[in-house]
């Protein structure tokens, strides 16, 4: 396919760039998702999962057990790290202390 670039117009050369690019785009978008259906077929191939193999992106870091629990809602629970939930927040404001909030 030969395009004559000098021969055209600076609207049809903008079209040509947004249509290549556009075609660039859809062709990464196949090529990623040829290249996750590949790695998930080598990984199920070993008995593991994609998710297992790459480490899920939840499982940062090693994860602590809660130390205080809501009384209000015993489902909402707290490490004692990072900034407090405001559960807790609401809690101290109500007269309680970190003690009555332990586990």
């Amino acid at each position: 396919m030969s395009i004559d670039l000098n021969n055209m117009s600076k609207e049809e050369l903008r079209k040509l760039i947004k249509d290549a690019e556009k075609a660039l785009k859809t062709i990464e978008t196949r090529r990623l998702t040829e290249a996750k259906k590949a790695a998930e077929s080598a990984a199920k191939e070993y008995g593991f999962s994609l998710d297992e193999l790459l480490g899920s992106p939840l499982k940062k870091g090693s994860k602590s057990e809660p130390k205080y629990r809501n009384p209000a809602d015993p489902s909402q629970t707290w490490t004692g790290k990072g900034r407090k939930p405001n559960w807790v927040n609401d809690a101290l404001e109500a007269g309680k202390t970190m003690e009555d909030l332990k586990i």
